[in-house]
């Protein structure tokens, strides 16, 4: 059995606004292992963010295929799309996208409230992650309440509690001061050491994309390595 985690071939993107027609990638192949750590850098506006989408199944690309797990991912319907999401993904951003109204503790369960898992077992994971994190005394905090590393940690806790494939970040250290920064993209290496969960992260910040395994620039249209 192939540990091919995910695996674009040939992916095509154009954005389309009246008669003008702008390409943000094309003919992108891309492959991500269990347990690989890769970086995606590059400028700003360089299409970064759009190609981690199409990647997520949350876009569809104009031609070319992704796979998840070996098997066709973006030419599957939405709704499927969506399931296999929340099977076999985890996504972290810049911006955490805690619900507000929820404590840390029910922002974890969340994904696996979705999955109609039994509330106590759902609890009993995400009280485990969250202490994992080092927010064993912040369960009970609205995000509100939380510094915003302890925020994105929270986030991370929510990524992991389906015992995800591969995690998706994009930026997400973008929003923190460089000790926070540095606390949040230690930890995601951490949790890829022991859970060997593929991690694929979009970042301009070079000295925290040196620390992967392997960096690609989105230069021109074009993924180098």
């Amino acid at each position: 059995m192939s540990n091919l985690v995910l695996e674009a071939t040939q992916l095509s993107k154009t954005y389309h606004e009246g008669i003008i027609q702008t390409s943000v990638f094309s003919d992108i192949d891309f492959s991500l292992y269990a347990g690989e750590k890769i970086a995606i850098i590059g400028a700003s506006g360089s299409g970064k963010s759009t190609l981690l989408h199409v990647l997520a199944g949350l876009d569809t690309p104009d031609s070319g295929v992704v796979r998840l797990n070996s098997a066709p991912f973006s030419t599957e319907g939405e709704a499927k799309r969506g399931r296999l999401r929340n099977q076999h993904m985890g996504f972290v951003y810049q911006f955490h996208h805690l619900l507000p109204e929820l404590t840390a503790l029910e922002n974890v369960m969340m994904p696996l409230r979705i999955r109609r898992t039994d509330s106590a077992i759902a609890c009993i994971k995400a009280q485990t992650l969250l202490k994992r994190v080092g927010l064993a005394a912040r369960m009970e905090h609205k995000p509100s309440e939380l510094s915003g590393g302890e925020r994105q940690r929270v986030a991370i806790a929510r990524a992991l509690i389906t015992e995800p494939k591969c995690i998706l970040a994009d930026e997400p250290t973008g929003n923190l001061d460089h000790s926070a920064a540095n606390q949040v993209f230690n930890l995601l290496l951490e949790l890829n050491q022991e859970l060997q969960t593929a991690i694929l992260i979009v970042t301009h910040d070079l000295e925290l994309a040196a620390k992967m395994d392997r960096q690609l620039t989105l230069l021109d249209g074009q993924l180098v390595e």
